[in-house]
């Protein structure tokens, strides 16, 4: 007997292999399943059973921490005894809409979803069980809409475990690429109220360097749509990371996945690092010092050691992207000095460093200040101000025009370009230390992070010394150069070549204008329109610049010198006026305040009884179109005035959660998406249906349709 089962048992495994997937349910752009790396389950033996998600080109679901969405939920009916574990979930990659914007968090193309499930020890082999699940997904590309399926997966029992062909592979695959906390790193975490600071060093023995990283926050903590500060240093890695305006100020982990386009370790793929770190807690003390909060006073060696550090770092600055750009234009000073009296070279290096000190000392005793009044604040705090960083990427830019050669103005403004042995070089070599200051401050030389979380803690006269170090380490090379003329000897001399690596010299400050543009474009995320005037205001002052060197210059006649000033300073004051940061426009027109009721079929038909004109919006929070729609009309003064002139009742229909009479009405017009929009005029039972991208004209325009 025992040789025909087998041979019937061989016989049925093709059929045992087919019933690991359930059937594909389709729905919407995504079409989900049921996979298991099981052929056979057994007794108490745990197996692994996958939701697969296919998505049709150019949609997307959500990670456990979708941003604007919400992400996938599995809801298990299991026959008595089993259990059945968490969503494993891979590591997601940005969601980004057709316009670029980032709204998320999650998956494309074809993924598993992993969940163990463990069946009772006491279950029957030769017996046959049902799992089922309802699955639950929202699926976006320039519209959104739920999807959901009810899936069953039929499995044999038997005495031993099987495994299945098909699926056995790709689960383990998908298993491997998990987010795992065990590599050959060490890892700290740090907070200072606006931004997460994480700290990665390699262990011994690690020589994989991974690419690409982006952190996700499991718990939206760090904010998912803005840029993070990625920098490598010692071997290892620190990202800066802005926090939602929602994060809990109390946190005490970070939590999340850090991913890496190349993985963690040689020939992972992209995959992640499991982080569950405290805050403050460095498990790398001895590589990334870190220093408590504290006011007492250090002990002699530590301040000597951290200014040290400070000295270092200083120097090192020179070398960061943000001051390399007045790196150049000093050389080029010191080469146009290099035939000039040796006491004078000697001068100006000394009147640059000062510059470097006072400009360095009036941040420290700004932050001290600030400090003292409760305020929580970090190197580069003045970069955290929309409005300086416009003006400092203005000043960047004429100053990057002005090395292009569009116009040439003197010494005592840039400090190139000029005949430093003038009266009014002094200024220039001054200027030239504060501002190299000024754009040191954003970057973090190696050795110089910990120096200043001690400046910023210690007491204000050891803040002052540390400061100090950094100053001195900043200018340093320039001193040097001028105090040995030796070195300023070894220069070359004066020539044509100047004016070329001048206008080269323009390339650094340009990029450091596009560095300065990313930031605005972080810190006006929530204005839609704030970096294209942003973008038209560096236009204006380029025109400025360039009408100024054109017309306005020490050539020509007189009053075609004065008109061109006069043309030029009105273009500075309209591009100033036009790419100033402001504040987001309130949805106000005159006394009009846009109000939001509920929708509901009975709202609409007591709106039109009373002679009203009806607004209709179906919208979600996890729609990232309905939220630049709602953005681009509901802030236009034409259309506010309009509402206003008819009186319009706004009625949302909010699909953030499933709601079955929202459903059932965008189905009644064969819709199963938002944004999804109709205007309502009184006495007129059909409505005017907008399309799914708004502008106020399109508005405007469906108001007037509504009336005919």
């Amino acid at each position: 007997m025992k040789l025909p089962r087998l041979f019937l048992l061989l016989l049925a495994l093709p059929i045992v292999v087919s019933a690991a997937e359930s059937p594909a349910v389709k729905k919407g752009a995504v079409t989900a399943s049921l996979v298991s790396d099981a052929a056979a389950i057994a007794p108490g033996q745990p197996f692994t059973v996958a939701l697969r998600l296919r998505h049709d080109p150019h949609w997307h679901s959500y990670w456990i921490a979708a941003g604007t969405g919400y992400p996938t939920a599995l809801t298990w009916t299991l026959p008595e005894g089993f259990t059945a574990g968490n969503i494993q979930w891979p590591t997601p990659h940005t969601l980004q809409d057709s316009s670029g914007k980032i709204v998320g968090n999650g998956y494309d193309g074809d993924n598993l979803l992993l969940v163990e499930i463990k069946p009772p020890a006491t279950l029957a082999p030769g017996s046959t069980v049902k799992l089922a699940a309802t699955a639950e997904w929202l699926m976006c590309m320039d519209v959104c809409m739920p999807g959901d399926a009810k899936l069953e997966l039929s499995l044999p029992v038997a005495a031993a475990a099987a495994a299945d062909a098909k699926w056995t592979k790709v689960v383990a695959d998908t298993r491997a690429k998990l987010p795992d906390a065990s590599t050959g790193w060490n890892v700290s975490a740090t907070h200072d109220g606006k931004s997460a600071t994480l700290r990665l060093v390699p262990k011994a023995g690690t020589t994989h360097q991974p690419t690409e990283l982006r952190f996700f926050s499991d718990d939206a903590f760090v904010d998912y749509t803005l840029p993070q500060a990625i920098t490598q240093k010692n071997g290892g890695w620190v990202l800066v990371m802005p926090l939602d305006a929602a994060a809990d100020q109390k946190t005490k982990h970070l939590t999340g996945v850090l991913a890496s386009a190349n993985g963690w370790s040689a020939g992972s793929g992209y995959d992640g690092l499991a982080i569950d770190v405290a805050f403050g807690d460095s498990k790398a003390v001895a590589t990334v010092p870190t220093i408590a909060p504290t006011t007492t006073p250090t002990a002699p060696g530590s301040l000597l050691g951290t200014l040290f550090l400070a000295f270092v770092g200083g120097m090192i600055l020179n070398l960061m992207p943000c001051v390399f750009p007045v790196l150049g234009i000093k050389i080029l000073g010191f080469v146009n000095q290099s035939g000039s009296d040796k006491a004078r070279i000697v001068q100006h290096g000394l009147v640059f460093a000062l510059g470097v000190l006072l400009s360095f000392w009036t941040l420290a005793g700004a932050l001290l200040v600030l400090r003292a009044g409760g305020s929580q604040l970090g190197w580069g705090f003045q970069l955290q101000s929309p409005a300086f960083v416009f003006g400092m990427a203005v000043f960047l830019l004429i100053f990057a025009l002005n090395m292009s050669g569009l116009f040439e103005i003197g010494l005592s403004a840039t400090g190139v370009g000029g005949d430093l042995q003038m009266k009014d070089g002094f200024a220039g070599s001054f200027f030239t230390g504060a501002l190299a200051t000024l754009v040191a401050t954003p970057c973090s030389a190696p050795f110089l992070a910990p120096a200043l979380g001690a400046a910023l803690s210690l007491s204000a006269g050891q803040s002052f010394l540390i400061f100090t170090a950094i100053a001195i380490g900043l200018a340093l090379p320039y001193l040097l150069l001028s105090i040995f003329p030796q070195a300023v000897r070894m220069l070359p001399k004066p020539g044509a070549w100047m004016e070329t690596f001048k206008q080269f010299m323009a390339f650094p400050l340009y990029a450091t204008v596009g560095w300065l543009l990313w930031v605005l474009a972080g810190q006006t995320k929530d204005d839609d329109n704030a970096l294209l005037l942003i973008s038209f205001g560096f236009v204006l002052v380029a025109m400025a610049a360039w009408i100024y060197g054109r017309f306005g210059q020490a050539h020509g006649k007189p009053t075609r010198q004065l008109l061109g000033r006069v043309f030029a300073l009105a273009l500075l004051a309209g591009g100033l006026a036009t790419g100033w940061p402001k504040s987001a426009p309130v949805v106000v027109a005159g006394s009009y305040q846009v109000t939001w009721e509920k929708w509901s079929p009975a709202a609409i038909t007591a709106a039109q009884a009373a002679g009203k004109y009806v607004y209709v919006d179906f919208t979600a929070r996890w729609c990232a179109t309905c939220q630049t729609n709602k953005a681009a009309v509901f802030h236009n003064d034409d259309v506010l005035a309009e509402l206003k002139r008819k009186d319009v009742v706004l009625l949302r229909g909010d699909w953030t959660n499933r709601d079955p009479a929202i459903t059932a009405e965008l189905a009644r017009w064969n819709r199963s998406a938002v944004p999804f929009n109709l205007i309502y005029a009184p006495g007129r039972p059909d409505p005017v249906v907008l399309p799914e991208l708004l502008t106020p004209g399109k508005v405007l325009e469906a108001f007037a349709a509504a009336g005919k």
